[in-house]
């Protein structure tokens, strides 16, 4: 098997922290060759750090003197779109971060080119890839949770809108919690129910804290600049009856500082997803039964891993283009369904 070749688009942390260091660990399939950053001197800096031979300031140069394989997009939103269109049109796979794009129409056009070129894209959405997650997959295939009806998921901080980078810019997110956070444990709620389109969404939208300012857990963050919304609501319902009901907050006076969990309901059993508890009947009595041994895993290198996997054409957890465009779509729908409401 050949070494793919790989280029990481954006210098910030996510490319630091995340992607690059899975990147290394995978070396018998993949070679980080090249940063690239509008800003040529923070792209050297990560390059150097990596032990990568080239930095970019502009891709046209990357695509020009690289040709990679592989382009993993660290960028904000807004630049999800063209910088994706862009790999896909240099025939490479790309593994984009969350959220898609800013609108569903982007992230349908993105997910068709892939398709049109026999390219992969995927998106970097890893806690599909936690032991958790993996075992309620084969509770479900065993048939101990039956027909699943509802899904409670929730992405909440108390005071965690973030410090730093772009978070609260509208423009160049999109969105606010529920395009950082709620897409998170949306994506998981609809893999349980194989991934359908509602047939209604109904949301809200809030910004109370963000824009009154106060004490923050995640550094600080100007009231008067704040754009996007500081928690989001929706409902969704499904042409089968099934349900989700999604929350996702930056900031909320709730008890505690972090609440990230899926409640998933079905007609034999039930699960708390974080930690792993199976509600069911043994033995004709309620029984609840616990998982204390579950093994803690890289969630970054696994989706990776996967990815890499979905180029070489192998069986793939990672969430696919088409799936992204699902996803992009119900997001849009549910700002679609705030507008007006927002308080």
């Amino acid at each position: 098997m050949s070494i793919l070749k790989a280029a990481i688009i954006g210098g910030g942390n996510i490319a630091d922290k995340n992607h690059i260091p899975a990147l290394k660990q995978l070396s018998d399939q993949v070679a980080v060759v090249a940063v690239c950053s509008r800003d040529l001197g923070k792209a050297r800096a990560l390059a150097d750090k990596h032990d990568i031979p080239h930095a970019f300031a502009h891709t046209a140069e990357l695509y020009r003197q690289c040709a990679p394989d592989v382009v993993v997009i660290c960028t904000p939103n807004y630049l999800h779109y063209p910088q994706t269109m862009e790999a896909l049109a240099h025939n490479c796979h790309v593994f984009c971060e969350k959220p898609p794009a800013i609108t569903a129409q982007n992230a349908r056009e993105m997910a068709d080119l892939a398709v049109e070129k026999g390219l992969t894209l995927a998106y970097n959405l890893q806690l599909r890839q936690t032991s958790e997650w993996a075992l309620l997959m084969r509770c479900k295939a065993d048939g101990l949770l039956g027909d699943i009806y509802h899904i409670k998921a929730n992405f909440l901080r108390r005071r965690g809108i973030p410090g730093w980078g772009h978070f609260t810019d509208k423009a160049m997110q999109g969105g606010g919690a529920l395009m950082d956070l709620g897409v998170h444990v949306l994506d998981l709620a609809l893999c349980a129910l194989d991934y359908p389109t509602p047939d209604q969404v109904l949301g809200n939208t809030y910004d109370l804290i963000g824009k009154a300012g106060g004490k923050g857990l995640m550094g600080s963050w100007d009231p008067a600049k704040f754009g996007v919304e500081d928690a989001g609501t929706a409902y969704l319902s499904f042409p089968n009856k099934a349900s989700i009901m999604l929350s996702a907050s930056f900031a909320l006076n709730a008890q505690s500082d972090r609440n990230r969990n899926l409640e998933i309901f079905g007609s034999k059993g039930g699960v708390n997803l974080f930690p792993f508890t199976l509600h069911t009947e043994l033995a004709g009595e309620l029984a609840d039964v616990q998982f204390p041994y579950l093994e803690e895993v890289d969630i970054q290198l696994k989706n990776t891993a996967a990815f890499l996997d979905a180029c070489q054409g192998k069986p793939s957890t990672v969430c696919t283009g088409a799936q992204g465009a699902i996803l992009q779509e119900i997001v849009g729908r549910i700002y679609q369904s705030a507008e007006g409401t927002t308080l």
